[in-house]
């Protein structure tokens, strides 16, 4: 189990390029964790225990208005680490996390992480680079979404997971149309509207849940508009 857990840390955006014995290290302190979907992994509130890295699977983390309305942060899929902020600020866990699906999970308890990055100013440096890395396209995400109207926050979104992947013309989307809607503060009928739009005026191109960025300037134009 530890040399598997060790090839997933490996394989992890997060984590390459560190040497091996730094990956032993955290393979060391990881505890797996499957969940099953509609699970709760934490609430807002929470102590904030530790954070997780998504083996496989994906997570919703998400905020609840006073009035019960369900605003999604973001989605977490393989590769990807969450709630690791509090780890480094201490108190509780800022949203909610749920599974979508199946989700298989390497959780990484708060005080045996902390231990090891004390002893090891290194990889504090390299976590420490990929949360700020994150953070700021975070940052610019919540800006296009919370500032611009419907047709420029999906231009954005497309844009920014576009940056997240290796072939930047194209999107494959990991949620439903629904689920990213609820992200974008739209309704799945305006969603659809606007990818129709977007796909008339040549834009995009939309096969399923495939979406080819065909017009990177004109959708950088409309998510600036």
């Amino acid at each position: 189990m530890h040399d598997d857990t060790a090839l997933l840390l490996s394989q992890s955006p997060v984590f390459q390029g560190i040497p091996e014995s730094q990956i032993q290290a955290l393979a060391r302190i990881a505890e797996p964790i499957t969940y099953r979907p509609g699970d709760l992994i934490f609430s807002e509130g929470d102590d904030a225990a530790g954070f997780f890295l998504v083996v496989s699977g994906q997570v919703k983390i998400y905020k609840m208005s006073f009035e019960g309305k369900e605003q999604v942060l973001h989605f977490v899929g393989p590769g990807e680490i969450f709630a690791e902020v509090p780890v480094y600020s201490g108190g509780a866990y800022p949203a909610n996390a749920d599974a979508l699906r199946e989700t298989r999970t390497l959780f990484f308890p708060r005080r045996a992480i902390r231990r090891l990055l004390a002893n090891d100013p290194n990889l504090a440096m390299i976590m420490l680079a990929d949360l700020s890395r994150r953070l700021r396209q975070l940052t610019k995400l919540v800006e296009s979404l919370s500032l611009k109207e419907s047709p420029a926050r999906l231009a954005a979104y497309l844009l920014h997971a576009g940056e997240e992947l290796t072939h930047a013309d194209q999107v494959e989307l990991d949620v439903t149309k629904g689920q990213l809607a609820t992200l974008l503060g739209t309704t799945p009928e305006t969603l659809s509207r606007t990818l129709k739009k977007m796909s008339e005026t040549g834009l995009i191109e939309v096969q399923g849940r495939t979406i080819k960025l065909l017009n990177k300037t004109g959708l950088e134009q409309m998510a600036t508009s």
